[in-house]
């Protein structure tokens, strides 16, 4: 290891080091200042978000390794402005799903009691079935997208210090699941606010530092001119109709189905701090997403990137090219916040769904005693189950998939075909039944894999087909088994 590469890491090592330290006396704090009990402490941190910290959570969950190393790499190597056009769609996701979610989630989560999505299904529905669907799905889901997110946190770390991918991958986990465990949900809300400022004074770095290294707009475009001939091609040459329908249904329309991001929905103070968040976040994702991808595309003008094994290298490679060792530090935590705050939101859900959806709905159930002793004891149960999960995580990601982009996008798409409708048409919709929730989430799971494998209509996604027979049997059976209407309870407490 070289100077600068030590120089690197220990400014990593300082940076991972504060964020379990913030993480430790902020819950602290929180926890004693919350009056509510250890469960809703633990996995929604008492509904106490501002409007800041809402925003920079939402952002900085859905912001992750493809948004900082694959999106931009890809664009710089081959797509050009292309993939910074689509990449604009992510843009209004915040004001997307707190304007359609945000009030009515809230509402009624706080009428219910419920502190996740898969909570609010249980009183929403009344279905064991579907709880236990819902929950054995979002682990699935949550754990390959977590894969995703620590191979890319263990490649970031690898690529610029030399360390080998194992190493790399302990130093990366060990920090992500300490402080998640401990912690809980106010750990994680206020790490990503770290991490969503870090995220942004990262883009603005880089975007500097290109511009810097290409000698201004007029040099780069010369050398895009013969690095990336066709760079200013329109996205029809890039991707055909079917893809781009695909993709702006998966990482925009389709996120109102993410249960990491529709939790935040459940968590804020009150009305303002939700206006206040809509604004926030649609500014800070559009200077981050847009500003990394089109400095992504200006770098491929000015650097020779033959030997790279794949495009989840070159930001990092470009980073250590052109900037000073002490500032290449500083934007390197950039990506790597965005990675730890994606992997700590998924690794307390799964939690929650293992601890909360799961034993205390079909284990404690209503007995007096369970209840007692689950009240006591829930935090260190709930801090042992993220300690397995992130060490089972660990040891899945030693042999990681080749491009990070592709394993994240299939499972951001079966979380929302097991989501999207029991979530979206349950809050809106009186006769969505729990028959039709059920067969709806079952139906675009399976609709989901077998069209990943079998199905290649004019380049259209399997999430596509998906949430279209998803939403067919969730309308379909919700008119004949909803004519006579929702159980009394259901309806005070949901509408």
């Amino acid at each position: 290891m070289n100077s600068n590469q030590i120089i690197i890491l220990s400014v990593f090592l300082g940076y991972l080091l504060f964020n379990v330290v913030v993480s430790f006396v902020y819950s602290r704090k929180a926890e004693k200042s919350l009056n509510t009990s250890e469960e809703k402490k633990y996995f929604i941190g008492g509904r106490n978000m501002n409007g800041i910290v809402l925003a920079m959570t939402i952002m900085a969950t859905y912001t992750s390794a493809s948004s900082f190393i694959s999106g931009p790499g890809a664009a710089g190597l081959t797509y050009g402005y292309a993939q910074a056009w689509i990449a604009a769609i992510q843009v209004p996701v915040t004001f997307l799903v707190l304007g359609v979610l945000g009030n009515k989630l809230a509402l009624v989560s706080r009428r219910t009691g419920a502190v996740t999505v898969v909570g609010y299904f249980k009183a929403r529905y009344k279905s064991s079935a579907l709880v236990i669907i819902t929950s054995v799905g979002l682990i699935a889901f949550f754990i390959a997208q977590m894969i995703s997110q620590f191979t890319g946190g263990a490649t970031l770390i690898a690529s610029i210090t030399g360390l080998d991918h194992v190493t790399s991958l302990l130093i990366f986990g060990t920090v992500v699941v300490l402080y998640t465990a401990v912690g809980g949900f106010s750990a994680v809300v206020i790490t990503d606010t770290i991490q969503g400022i870090v995220m942004c004074v990262g883009t603005f770095l880089f975007i500097f530092f290109v511009l810097k290294a290409g000698g201004g707009l007029a040099s780069i475009d010369a050398g895009l001119a013969n690095n990336l001939p066709n760079v200013y091609n329109d996205i029809f040459s890039k991707y055909t109709p079917g893809g781009l329908l695909s993709f702006w249904i998966l990482v925009g329309f389709g996120t109102l189905g993410l249960p990491q991001t529709a939790v935040r929905a459940m968590g804020f103070k009150n009305t303002k701090s939700m206006h206040q968040a809509m604004w926030i976040g649609v500014l800070t994702c559009s200077f981050v997403i847009v500003g990394m991808h089109l400095a992504g595309t200006w770098a491929g003008a000015f650097v020779d990137v033959d030997n790279l094994p794949t495009s989840d290298y070159f930001i990092p490679y470009i980073v250590q090219k052109i900037m000073p060792t002490g500032v290449a530090a500083i934007f390197l935590a950039a990506p790597m916040a965005a990675v730890m705050s994606t992997a700590d939101s998924l690794l307390i859900l799964a939690t929650a769904a293992i601890v909360k959806d799961l034993w205390k709905n079909y284990v404690v159930k209503d007995d007096p005693e369970k209840n007692k002793s689950y009240e006591k004891n829930v935090k260190s149960i709930s801090t042992v189950i993220t300690i397995i999960l992130g060490i089972v995580v660990m040891v899945l990601t030693i042999n990681p998939p080749d491009i990070i982009f592709v394993l994240n996008m299939f499972a951001f798409g079966g979380l929302e075909c097991t989501f999207f409708w029991p979530l979206v048409g349950g809050l809106f919709w009186k006769k969505g039944t729990k028959q039709a929730a059920v067969c709806s989430s079952v139906g675009a799971i399976a609709t989901y894999i077998f069209a990943t494998y079998f199905i290649n209509i004019v380049g259209l996604n399997a999430v596509v087909w998906g949430l279209l027979v998803g939403g067919i049997l969730y309308f379909g059976i919700g008119m004949v088994t909803g004519r006579k209407g929702l159980d009394p309870d259901i309806l005070d407490k949901c509408f």
